[in-house]
């Protein structure tokens, strides 16, 4: 790892030595996992050229007086590829300087085996991934990102500020998790304000990416990215498609925290048991990742301490719903507002319509934007969780008909 001061990167379940040790045909299971991921950002280029190629070769099919009109389309193609290297240039970089590679035991020997010899193997999803992995760090690391992350980051960071006051606590003693932590961007703000933060994140795609920037990159905006040459559709200009965004912004290794900063890989659900934990869990666009979403707010409920609040920002996408051989519920909000009370929090603040985007391209003639919920939930003083199941539903219900779940209210 490179060194980072008050950093660290804890590799667990199956992406350490000791895992390996403990149970081999899951340390091989994640050794193949992570093959897997690091063929596709290695096939990057090679996937993006093919459908560069595919297009000239059908405006090469064209008639002449066709092809004459579409000269600067053309060019722009060649364009399109010199951004394609440009990207397969940093992901070089990002793999040449990780130190997760090594505790995967993945030699760049095997992966290059594996592409020339499975390329096509290599899973359409993976592919999908390492595009919005670019199109992740461009959203947390650079200033064209500073918009989405004031709509997303921002509320969440103040309502932190307001439970757990700087100027009336010892803050760098208040414990703040992240799943889902992504890019790491918003663990890293909240540990710059002295907090103890630790992100958690599950994609391998996600934690090569946050590694990079946090413990290797020494220099404000020192590399560039096309996040959006990937987009073929909806360019009002062709300059939109190989704009490009610089990062990372801040530069960690000169803006160390001044809390303590560490980022855990591992499933949310696995790695996270231990009850009464923390003082404040952190989610944004999270908790939807879930395949049953009531164990995401179990489990945040169990390693909270009694006290410590819940702060929520996000939709409800439900990334596993209508995915083939994938389970999912898709429970509403007001369902979510139901099981919230049932499992045992109180809560403290709820909202509907924060308007936040995504990874979005700003210059796109197409742009999704979601009105996301936003709560505030604390777990009572005198834990609850171990009630009567109809104990629950009854004061669940009665916390129901007192929460306005459409503007903030006080329960």
């Amino acid at each position: 790892m490179c060194d980072m001061p008050n950093t660290s990167l804890n590799e667990l379940h199956g992406m350490t030595s000791d895992c390996a040790m403990l149970n081999p045909e899951v340390a091989e299971e994640e050794r193949q996992n992570m093959q897997k991921i690091i063929a596709a950002l290695r096939y990057y280029r090679t996937h993006l050229l093919n459908r560069v190629n595919k297009t000239t070769n059908y405006l090469n099919s064209l008639p002449k007086r066709h092809q004459d009109m579409l000269v600067k389309y053309r060019n722009h193609l060649n364009a399109v590829r010199d951004c394609i290297d440009k990207n397969q240039m940093v992901i070089k970089k990002m793999l040449r300087d990780n130190s997760l590679l090594g505790g995967a035991n993945v030699g760049p020997e095997i992966i290059q085996k594996d592409l020339d010899g499975h390329a096509t193997k290599i899973r359409h999803q993976d592919m999908e991934h390492a595009q919005s992995t670019l199109k992740a760090i461009a959203r947390d690391w650079s200033i064209e990102g500073a918009e989405e992350r004031e709509q997303s980051y921002k509320p969440i960071i103040d309502a932190i500020e307001h439970y757990y006051n700087p100027k009336d606590l010892k803050i760098n003693e208040i414990k703040i998790l992240v799943p889902g932590s992504g890019l790491g961007r918003l663990t890293y703000e909240l540990a710059c304000r002295g907090y103890e933060c630790e992100g958690n994140e599950f994609s391998y795609f996600m934690l090569l990416a946050s590694n990079f920037v946090l413990n290797c990159c020494k220099e404000e905006n020192m590399h560039t990215l096309y996040p959006w040459v990937h987009q073929n559709v909806n360019n009002l200009h062709r300059a939109d498609q190989v704009a490009a965004v610089r990062f990372p912004d801040v530069c960690p290794d000169k803006n160390k925290p001044t809390g303590l900063l560490s980022i855990v890989a591992g499933d949310f659900l696995e790695v996270y048991k231990t009850p009464n934990c923390f003082h404040c869990v952190a989610t944004c666009f999270f908790i939807d990742c879930a395949n049953n979403v009531v164990d995401f707010i179990e489990t945040i409920y169990n390693i909270l301490m009694p006290g410590g609040i819940w702060v929520n920002l996000g939709p409800l996408l439900y990334h596993f719903s209508d995915v083939p051989n994938e389970q999912s519920i898709e429970p509403t909000y007001e369902d979510i507002i139901h099981i919230i009370n049932c499992i045992g929090f109180e809560v403290l603040t709820s909202k509907t319509g924060i308007r936040t985007k995504y990874a979005q391209n700003p210059q796109s003639m197409l742009k999704s934007e979601y009105e996301s919920l936003f709560w505030i939930c604390r777990k009572p003083l005198t834990d609850t969780i171990e009630a009567t199941v109809d104990g629950m539903q009854s004061s669940a219900e009665s916390r129901d008909e007192r929460c306005d779940i459409n503007g903030y209210t006080e329960c």
